[in-house]
Order: structure tokens, then C-alpha cells, then sequence
């Protein structure tokens, strides 16, 4: 039994017995969420608390039919309450969740089964910097940030009775919110998306073959995979780093190539996909802000938007923000040591201990990260005191490509690739991170020595590209055209290849073009490798097919690269490429490689530098299980679209599960619908989960649309009521002129000020 009790099995067997609890109350007693659609929007927008809001004047939110605000305040200030309200009103359980979750106190709520997800949040410390962030804030920041928990706070003392779901399900207190919980949740939607990779690959580290691996995956520039595995170990990872900016497609076009003489921003963020969703679609307007967007729950800007001069759009740029240092070195009386206790629902509190050390907080320390050998140390730029708000809400008031990249300057983590378009038809692209000066872009191990960063690159040093000669700008999380180490581990090229290539025979981009963008389906590279499995497949010797594979090639061979939810031929390759995979590479090395998006270019690379004979009888043997497993089944009875809440992953949480829909798309996609390898029925837990378009032509053509819907309410009717728009292909318009909002948004509440 000690061998069980040990490592990261006592890890697994506490994460069991506390998972087994919390289905257990979820079957018997957790108290019931409202039924689908049982809470009207009329009922929703009369449960907003409108008496005593602390703004100074009269503010008039205006809402559509989907629940999205347009916001209209005569003061800064007032505006920043209003916004706190909103987030409050739509999404206050999402947020408060959040918000334990940032701070290691998940264990509250969910008991023991959150234990080892704390002990790691203690440790990673989002609120390390925290403390120095809010001394520094430039006062215009500060009094945002203030009236943003003004909103917060009044929203949740003074609702009375009517609280979300979550307080009930999982016994929260109402709690006040401070200027510290935004900084450490936005530090904590920062999070380092390689650190999953970290998680993955130390195991690796034992290998004998481990240099070659590392040099494989580190020379592919892959990205890592958000798919955890079993659903404890998904729900797990996803809490650790739910709202890391993965994925994500942006794209501008200039009036160059523009059907209406205007510049286009289009984008789609790439996440977890679940219930609630990532994003809010929020419109507003005050002296000094007026902007539309999507803004993260309980972040108080737009993150992805436009005012009426520019629009600006990100993803990820998987910049070098991080180091897994080795401080083996250091004596045990040499570190910090803080001891911490953690409160467990229906257990008694856990105290423990969390080491740091001057490379930053012992990672190894935490489950997740334990090595059984080396003392292993957390290096990151998000450590360090930066003000990212106050970045990104100059960001929303520039005017011009200057002022947005003058803006960014302050912006260190999480880094990301910013496309700009303005009304005058110019373009950009701009890097946003803070990237030490001498981090090399390729290290010779996973594992680094100590040593401190000698300083920072910031946007204002970074390489930037206006106005590019082809006439649009396109990030898909794909290395940047520069030959300075800004980032490691990104993402194949396959999506910005396919984005370009449409784009370059697109003259004049219009709305309809660029949706079609935002849907598209098809991928060269695996209708590639389903072309090189047929090749191999007939060069052996001349031996008589297995029973039903003449029509597996058939569908591989003549297949276009699309996958569509109605055609067998992507059914067919993603079963070949699972059972090919598990056939041709030992555990260890496919372990490896599946902890990186680059696994299918890493499998397509092998098989093209391989002899054909040595690839032959894997191939053949995963055409024959192909054939005898897949019968008629087409890709979308295999790839399924399963929108949860986070709590529908377990045993017992069946009310908390929506939509099992057949999906469209495939992990290298520009419709990014991402999945593990697998032979049969599967979930989409990752990919695309809202979409944008603005035409900079005029203030009104803004475009947007939620895998989802506006409100985290349980049982109202705005919970998902955007998802057949999404599945039909169509958006929701968002203007920023006042008199075009008045027909669109007809439902007014009103905050009377105190000087009204």
C-alpha cells in the first residue's frame, strides 16, 4: 500500500474521495438550479438593485432582447459603478467562483476535491504583486478600479434574497469586494498557459530518449493542450487555468482591400468551453470612454472591441514570460516559508507550508508539479508590479495607431499579439508582453538555471508592423515575423496559413467573407497526413486489404480537408490517426508529444522522413481497426459539442449538463473545435467561444455573437440563448451611436444619482 500513498497517486486518491463526496452531495442534497428558461429577461433586468446606487448622476443602461447593456454616464466614475453593476447582475456566481478559485480557497466551496488545486494556487501566488500594483496605480486608474467595486459590492449587499444559484449550491458568504480581488483575479486570467506544458512533460524528464524529445517539441513551437484526460483531472487543470488566453484567431484588413472603403477588424477567442462562457458583450459611453466589446467577467475593461476611432483585437503570443528554475542549491534554512490554512467544507481545515525562494514561489512543492528529486522554482514577468488595466483602458480611449501602441507599453502578462484597425483605413500589429532582455527562445532543457532577468522588452522595443504591404495583418497564435526571441512553444501555422491564403484572394473583404473566416472548417495539413496514411497503406507488399478498409481509404483519399459535422471522411481520419498513434509510438514518446497542439505536425513530419516499410504494418493495423469501429458513423455523431457547466464533468452532476451537439471543426481549423486523440463519440471541451466583426467604415457595423449567452442566471432565458445563432452562422449588432441603440435596445433601467 505505501506505493499507492505516495506521489502524485496520493494526489490521485484524494482528488477521488474527494470527488466521490462532492458527487454524492450533488445527487442527494445539493439544492436544485432553476429549469431551462424559467426566468424571464423582464424578470431579470426588475431584479437588478437600482435603489441607492452610489453614482453622482443620472445613469441610463439600455438592454436588447439577448440581455447585452449599453451603458450611458455622465462621469468616469459613474460609469465604472455602472460596469461593476452589470457584471454583478450577469455574472456575480461566475465571479465569485473565479475569485476563490484566484485566491486558493476552491476547497470552501467543493471540499476535499478542491484541496490540491488550492495548495497549487497558494503556491503559484497570483496576488504576489498585487500589493506593489496598487501602491502604484496612477490615481485615474485607482478611481476606475474603485467605482468598479462600488458597482460590485452594491450589487451584492444589497439584492436581498435574490442571489445566484452558486451561493446556495455552495454555501458562499457574501463578501465585499476590494481593489486587491480585481488585481488578483486579473493576475489569475495571466495565468502562463506553458505551465500546463510543465505539468506534462516533467514525467517526460526520466526518459532516456528526453533530449530528443525536448529538441522535437521545442524546435516545433508547440503550444500546449488544454485537455486534461479523465474528467477529474480536466476539471482540475481547467480550474488552474481556466481563462488563459490559449487560442485565438485576429485579423485586420485595410481599405485597400476593403469592399467598403473602411478597415476591418475581425476576431475569435479560442477557450474552454463551458456554462457560463468566457465573455460578456458590453457596450458604454462617459466623457473620457465609449467603446463596444467583450470583456472578461469581473475585468473591468473591453478586452476585444472597438471605440469610435480605432478597434483592436489579441491573441496570445505565448511570450517568453516564464521559467521552471532548478534551486536544488539553495539551503533548506535559506527559504521563505509561510504557512497557510485552508478552510475544506464538510472537513476540518488543512495547514500547510509554501516555500519561495528569490527565483520566485518551489513549484515542485505542488502536486501537480512534483518531481520526487529536484527542488523546482516558478520564475514569471506576472511576479512583477504592472498595471495591465490601466493598459488596456488606454487601449480603449487611443485614437490612433501611436496612442494603442503607446498604450500597451505598461501591458507584461499575459503577453499577446494586439491587431489594430482604425477609421482612416490603416492596420497593425503590435506585441504587448514584458519579455526579459536575455531569455533564450530555445532552451537546451525544460528545467533552467537560476538567475535573475537583467530587464525587460516592452511594447515600446518590441517589433510592431504597420501598415503591411499584403494589406491585412493575421495572428492565429503562430510565431511572429521577427527573428527576436519574444516567445516559445507556439502554435502550428496551420491557421494563419489557411487565414492567409483566403484573405490573399479576397480583393475586397466584406462582412460576409469575414464570417465565412470565422466558420471556416477545413485543414491542409490533415488531409496531408490522411493522403500519406493511403500511400503507405498501398506500398507494402501485395497482400489483400483488411475487410472494410478499400472504403476507409476511399473516404481518406479523396477527402478535401473539411470537417464538416456531416461527412465520414474527418470520422475516418481521427480514428485512423488515434489508432495509427497508439500502434506505431511507445507510451512515453506519445505522452510526450500529445502534451504539445503540435502532436498531428509532429506525426505528419515522422511519417514523411520514415521508411514506408517500418510505418507499414502500424498503418495497416489501424486501418483494420478503423474499419471493423467507425461503421457509418460521420464526424459530428463522433464530435460532440458538450456545453456544461464545470460541475457537469461529475458523477451526479447531471443537472448541470446542456448541450450534446453534433461540432463542425477540428483542432487545426481556423473554427477551432479541439479534441484528443480519439477513436470514437468524444467532447469539445476547447475552442472557439465568441466572434467579432467591426467595419471601421462607420460607428454601427460591430458584430458579435457568444457560444453561450449573456447571463450566468441559472434558469434564464439569456443563459444560452445565443448558441442557434451561433450554429446558424449569425451575429448580434452592437452600435455605438446612441441613436441607432434606441430601437435595437429598448429595455431601460435607470440609476438615479445622488445630484439627480
Amino acid at each position: 500500500m505505501g506505493f499507492w500513498l505516495r506521489g502524485k497517486d496520493n494526489m490521485r486518491m484524494r482528488t477521488l474521495a474527494g470527488v466521490l463526496r462532492l458527487s454524492a452531495y450533488l445527487r442527494l442534497f445539493a439544492p436544485r438550479p432553476p429549469r431551462a428558461d424559467s426566468i424571464s429577461l423582464a424578470e431579470r433586468l426588475a431584479s437588478l438593485p437600482t435603489a441607492g446606487t452610489p453614482v453622482e448622476r443620472r445613469v441610463e443602461i439600455r438592454w436588447n432582447r439577448h440581455q447585452i447593456p449599453f451603458i450611458e454616464a455622465e462621469t468616469d466614475r459613474d460609469l465604472a459603478v455602472a460596469l461593476g453593476l452589470v457584471h454583478a447582475h450577469l455574472r456575480l456566481g461566475q465571479m465569485e467562483m473565479l475569485r476563490r478559485v484566484a485566491l486558493g480557497r476552491l476547497s470552501e466551496t467543493i471540499g476535499p476535491a478542491g484541496l490540491d488545486i488550492d495548495r497549487t494556487i497558494r503556491i503559484l501566488d497570483f496576488g504576489r504583486a498585487v500589493p506593489a500594483i496598487e501602491r502604484r496605480l496612477p490615481p485615474e486608474t485607482r478611481e476606475w478600479l474603485a467605482g468598479f467595486v462600488a458597482g460590485i459590492n452594491h450589487h451584492l449587499m444589497r439584492s436581498g434574497a435574490a442571489l445566484p444559484h452558486e451561493f446556495a449550491l455552495f454555501g458562499l458568504k457574501r463578501e465585499p469586494w476590494t481593489v486587491a480581488d480585481i488585481l488578483t483575479l486579473g493576475r489569475f486570467y495571466a495565468a502562463d498557459v506553458i505551465w500546463l506544458v510543465w505539468a506534462r512533460l516533467l514525467p517526460a524528464r526520466r526518459s532516456r530518449k528526453w533530449r530528443q524529445l525536448w529538441q522535437r517539441i521545442i524546435g516545433m513551437d508547440a503550444a500546449p493542450v488544454p485537455d486534461g484526460g479523465s474528467a477529474a483531472a480536466a476539471a482540475a487543470l481547467q480550474a488552474l487555468l481556466a481563462s488563459s488566453r490559449s487560442e485565438s484567431n485576429a485579423l485586420a484588413v485595410s481599405a485597400l482591400r476593403s469592399a467598403t472603403g473602411g478597415a476591418w477588424l475581425a476576431g475569435d477567442p479560442h477557450l474552454g468551453l463551458a456554462l457560463p462562457g468566457n465573455w460578456l458583450i458590453v457596450g458604454y459611453r462617459s466623457p473620457s470612454h465609449h467603446a463596444v466589446g467583450l470583456m472578461l467577467p469581473g475585468m473591468p475593461f473591453i478586452a476585444i472591441g472597438r471605440n469610435p476611432w480605432i478597434a483592436w483585437g489579441g491573441t496570445s503570443l505565448h511570450a517568453i514570460s516564464s521559467e521552471l528554475c532548478d534551486v536544488s542549491d539553495i539551503p533548506e534554512a535559506d527559504l521563505e516559508v509561510r504557512e497557510e490554512t485552508i478552510a475544506v467544507r464538510w472537513s476540518s481545515p488543512r495547514k500547510i507550508r509554501v516555500r519561495a525562494c528569490d527565483a520566485g514561489p518551489v513549484l515542485s512543492d505542488s502536486p501537480f508539479f512534483r518531481t520526487g528529486r529536484d527542488r523546482l522554482a516558478l520564475h514569471w514577468v506576472g511576479h512583477e508590479a504592472s498595471d495591465e488595466i490601466g493598459a488596456m483602458l488606454a487601449v480603449g480611449r487611443a485614437r490612433n495607431w501611436d496612442e494603442f501602441k503607446a498604450a500597451l507599453d505598461g501591458f507584461a502578462v499575459s503577453g499577446l499579439n494586439m491587431i489594430f484597425a482604425d477609421n482612416a483605413g490603416n492596420i497593425g500589429h503590435a506585441l504587448a508582453a514584458w519579455v526579459p532582455k536575455d531569455a533564450p527562445a530555445a532552451p537546451e532543457d525544460l528545467i533552467a538555471a537560476r538567475k535573475p532577468w537583467s530587464g525587460y522588452l516592452t511594447a515600446s522595443s518590441l517589433p510592431s508592423w504597420y501598415n503591411p504591404p499584403a494589406g491585412f495583418a493575421v495572428s492565429a497564435n503562430n510565431r511572429p515575423d521577427t527573428d527576436m526571441p519574444v516567445g516559445r512553444l507556439y502554435s502550428p501555422p496551420e491557421r494563419w496559413e489557411r487565414l492567409t491564403a483566403i484573405l490573399s484572394q479576397t480583393p475586397e473583404a466584406d462582412f460576409a467573407a469575414l464570417a465565412r473566416l470565422q466558420q471556416d472548417i477545413v485543414s491542409g495539413p490533415a488531409r496531408e497526413l490522411a493522403h500519406r496514411f493511403v500511400q503507405i497503406a498501398r506500398a507494402g507488399p501485395g497482400r489483400r486489404l483488411p475487410r472494410g478498409s478499400a472504403r476507409i481509404l476511399s473516404l481518406l483519399e479523396t477527402w478535401d480537408g473539411a470537417y464538416s459535422a456531416d461527412a465520414q471522411a474527418p470520422a475516418a481520419f481521427e480514428a485512423m490517426l488515434f489508432h495509427f498513434a497508439r500502434l506505431f509510438y511507445p507510451r512515453g514518446v506519445l505522452a510526450a508529444y500529445s502534451a504539445a497542439w503540435t502532436l498531428r505536425d509532429l506525426i505528419r513530419q515522422d511519417l514523411q522522413v520514415c521508411d514506408e516499410m517500418r510505418a507499414f504494418p502500424a498503418v495497416r493495423r489501424a486501418l483494420k481497426r478503423t474499419a471493423v469501429g467507425l461503421g457509418s458513423r460521420n464526424w459530428g455523431e463522433l464530435h460532440r459539442l458538450r456545453l456544461d457547466h464545470p460541475l457537469g464533468l461529475l458523477p451526479g452532476g447531471g443537472q448541470y449538463r446542456y448541450f450534446d451537439l453534433p461540432a463542425s471543426g477540428g483542432n487545426e481549423t481556423p473554427m477551432k473545435a479541439a479534441n484528443a486523440l480519439s477513436g470514437g463519440r468524444h467532447a469539445v471541451r476547447f475552442g472557439s467561444n465568441a466572434r467579432h466583426i467591426s467595419d471601421l467604415s462607420g460607428l454601427d457595423g460591430n458584430s458579435f455573437v457568444l457560444l453561450g449567452g449573456q447571463d450566468g442566471w441559472f434558469g434564464s432565458t439569456t443563459f444560452a440563448d445565443q448558441i442557434p445563432l451561433w450554429r446558424q452562422g449569425a451575429y448580434i449588432e452592437v452600435p455605438l451611436q446612441p441613436e441607432k441603440l434606441r430601437s435595437a435596445f429598448p429595455f431601460v433601467t435607470v440609476l438615479a444619482g445622488r445630484d439627480s
